[in-house]
């Protein structure tokens, strides 16, 4: 099904992207951190003009929200492209080190160079950046080992750029989420919408519930992506198999069951339901 065009673009961050672009001249290292379940989406298009001439580091956010085997398609799909991947659960810590040790190796590098060239060593000056809601906050805040930035799951709680130290050896740049002005794929556009990775003004969310489910019965077919149609069934105690499923009345008749006919809420649960993973560990884009 379509849904109307989903675009967001709020003020915040296209003050925040000025913010960015008087700062990438002191930055060594460009942490990109996205969204395990929609790794395609979750990528600016104007990485490469923000990244070029710095190290790169890909760290790929949320690795318990899919199954393991989507996360091993998807790093060797970026393994083939010449690009290494740090897989994280920010929120529980997991894969954090990890990402802390590769961005020292990279300030190592840059340390011998300058030695090199005769210049005292410094600590590695590392940008996190990403869309909104992707969990840069999360962990920079694992990474520091308290609360130093504000973090929550929803989109634009990062509004202002600002530098954290990390020991002797990395000073990280918090930057709010960053999007393109128009969102062009609308494929990708809605991945954004059903993970809260856009502000929920930008979209009708029933229409995207719908979208969902009809998201879910496509991919059943490919193990990797982890949907099981059997526990959305019941969990709401409606049937999503058979053909011809009309999803609006899916909604109907889940809202008669669980929300007082209020489709807009069960519209909400449902989606509220992926994004807490109490659907299971769902990939929303797989390798081609």
């Amino acid at each position: 099904m379509s849904t109307p065009a989903i675009q967001w673009y709020p003020g915040h961050i296209a003050k925040a992207e000025q913010q960015l672009s008087r700062n990438l001249d002191k930055v060594d290292l460009v942490i990109e951190v996205r969204d395990a379940r929609i790794p395609l989406a979750t990528g600016h298009p104007h990485l490469d003009r923000w990244v070029k001439g710095k190290q790169h580091l890909l760290v790929i956010n949320r690795r318990d929200m899919v199954t393991p085997a989507a996360r091993q398609a998807w790093e060797q799909w970026f393994k083939a492209r010449g690009q290494r991947t740090v897989w994280c659960d920010a929120k529980a810590g997991t894969g954090v080190k990890q990402v802390q040790q590769a961005a020292i190796r990279a300030g190592d590098q840059l340390n011998e160079r300058r030695r090199n060239r005769g210049m005292r060593p410094r600590p590695v000056r590392a940008l996190t950046l990403g869309f909104p809601n992707v969990g840069k906050s999360a962990l920079i805040n694992r990474l520091v080992k308290q609360k130093v930035v504000a973090s929550a799951r929803r989109a634009g709680v990062t509004r202002t750029l600002r530098w954290v130290r990390l020991g002797q050896d990395l000073d990280l740049l918090d930057a709010p989420g960053v999007l393109p002005p128009r969102l062009d794929d609308q494929e990708a556009a809605l991945h954004l919408a059903l993970c809260d990775d856009i502000g929920q003004a930008a979209y009708d969310g029933e229409l995207v519930a719908q979208a969902f489910l009809e998201r879910l019965i496509g991919l059943q077919v490919d193990v990797a992506a982890g949907v099981v149609l059997s526990a959305v069934e019941k969990r709401y105690g409606i049937p999503l198999t058979g053909d011809k499923v009309d999803l609006a009345i899916w909604v109907q008749r889940a809202a008669a069951r669980h929300t007082s006919g209020d489709t807009a809420r069960m519209a909400q649960r449902l989606l509220d339901d992926f994004r807490k993973s109490a659907l299971g560990s769902i990939a929303l884009e797989l390798p081609a």
